[in-house]
């Protein structure tokens, strides 16, 4: 997980924020997690792996992923 530092807030919007965090019964730090969560939370939303596969470029034949038979397998004694 990456960390966010934020500096150089104004004294009026830090009091803002304590006053939220003791409204919501939440530490600074999950208060601010929250607040990033409601306003950029739908921006980061994780796909299905069904729907990577599913964007991928069409990238040959399927002969061109199937094994090779012709060669002789080798028998041990």
């Amino acid at each position: 997980m990456g960390q966010l530092i934020v500096r150089n807030l104004a004294d009026e919007l830090i009091q803002a924020l304590r006053r939220r965090t003791a409204r919501h019964g939440r530490s600074a730090e999950a208060e601010h997690r929250e607040i990033l969560r409601e306003t950029h939370g739908s921006e980061v939303t994780r796909r299905s792996f069904k729907s990577v596969l599913a964007r991928m470029p069409d990238a040959g034949d399927d002969a061109d992923f199937s094994p090779q038979r012709d060669m002789p397998r080798k028998i041990r004694s």
